[in-house]
């Protein structure tokens, strides 16, 4: 298994792949979460590898090698920047693999954990090209999930630097992103959920409210949606296989 630390278009990343890799071998995008880093996913690469897959894993915004030493409130604050430049990125990742030679006529998959979990959903609105889709523990709605952080943060006594109409503009661009009120974009995509029941940093409700809809929608919809009572925020292992398996699967 080959790991290479590379940047491209200034997104740093890693690019991991079996050293017979193919040309044509589908392609992962895997996004990390809030406060991680690339190489905090590599167990997820190093299975989708087994299964065939070539693993891109960039850094976020404001995350690994692109960490700019905010404290925890400063970066709390430029979360949703950091979500809509990832999606920007998506795409111009998606051109470098064009470009490199990497992505010809074979299928792309995109999946992330928390904030790439959210960030996946929101790259699904954006994005036709994309063939499979795993969210683990990311919910659709943007604009309802702004409102709940912009509350947490304003109860704790930190004031949000934004005035009534920046705060309705932020809403607006979130919107745009937001999958709960443009479901067809999803329609016939292939996706996976999977979610702790127990879950306090993203809530479960939403996103298991949100999955029952599509379901209802679109009857053939492709959707597995793995749940488990006992656990939080974390995926368990079993997570982590279940997603890595299917999402191989659907890119073969």
């Amino acid at each position: 298994m080959i790991v290479q630390q590379e940047t491209w278009r200034n997104i740093p990343l890693l690019h991991i792949y079996h050293e017979e890799i193919q040309n044509n071998a589908p392609i992962v995008l895997f996004l990390h979460g809030f406060e991680s880093a690339k190489e905090h996913n590599l167990h997820y690469a190093y299975q989708l590898v087994h299964e065939g897959c070539r693993v891109i894993l960039p850094d976020a915004h404001l995350h690994g090698e692109r960490d700019e030493q905010l404290d925890q409130v400063e970066i709390s604050l430029r979360f949703w920047e950091t979500v809509l430049t990832s999606i920007e990125e998506v795409g111009i990742l998606k051109e470098e693999l064009v470009n490199r030679g990497y992505l010809t006529n074979q299928k792309i998959g995109i999946a992330g954990t928390s904030m790439g979990g959210i960030t996946t959903l929101g790259c699904l609105t954006a994005y036709s090209w994309i063939d499979a889709a795993v969210i683990l523990m990311g919910t659709p709605g943007f604009v309802e999930l702004a409102k709940a952080q912009m509350q947490q943060i304003e109860q704790k006594g930190f004031q949000i630097p934004l005035d009534a109409e920046e705060r309705r503009n932020m809403l607006n661009t979130l919107a745009k992103f937001d999958a709960t009120n443009q479901m067809e974009k999803l329609k016939d995509k292939p996706l996976f959920f999977w979610h702790g029941e127990k879950d306090q940093v993203v809530p479960f409700a939403p996103t298991a409210g949100f999955i029952q809809t599509i379901e209802e929608e679109y009857e053939n919809q492709s959707i597995e949606f793995i749940k488990e009572k006992s656990a939080g925020h974390a995926v368990s292992r079993k997570g982590m296989l279940a997603a890595t398996k299917w999402l191989a699967n659907s890119l073969a």
